[in-house]
């Protein structure tokens, strides 16, 4: 029998945007990534990343040439103020309003905003309640 410890929020390796303007998209993901303490990984001529997040151009050896489609992010964050934090964020540094901060009936707590990032994909901060703060890693055996 093999155990193997899952961490809550980490079912995604890494994910990866190809944008059509990079320094727009970096000026973006830095201010929201500030707000929600999320530090920058690296950055180069044609990509930067931060945790598992990567971004580049189409030009980067790893788009192959070509952007990706519309996607929907949601970041954790760690109470109701950093996500009113993010939003504002978001939309002084080139992002659009796609929901504004409030409750949604997702499920009780669920505290989130969401805009569009500079090439239109919908970036969510979202805060679970105090019940979901601590919730605990799962594990699963096989």
């Amino acid at each position: 029998m093999e155990t193997q410890e899952l961490h809550r929020g980490r079912l995604i390796d890494h994910i990866q945007l190809v944008v059509r303007d990079l320094p727009a998209s970096q000026a973006f993901y830095s201010a929201i990534f500030e707000v929600l303490g999320v530090p920058m990984g690296g950055t180069a001529e044609d990509y930067f990343w931060a945790d598992e997040l990567f971004v580049s151009t189409s030009k980067s050896a790893a788009a192959q040439g070509h952007l990706t489609g519309r996607h929907h992010l949601a970041f954790q964050a760690q109470d109701e103020a950093m996500v009113q934090a993010f939003y504002k964020a978001a939309l002084a540094h080139g992002g659009k309003d796609n929901g504004a901060p409030g409750e949604r009936p997702y499920h009780p707590g669920y505290y989130a905003a969401f805009v569009l990032d500079p090439d239109g994909n919908n970036i969510e901060a979202v805060f679970h309640g105090k019940a979901q703060r601590n919730a605990p890693s799962v594990k699963i055996t096989f």
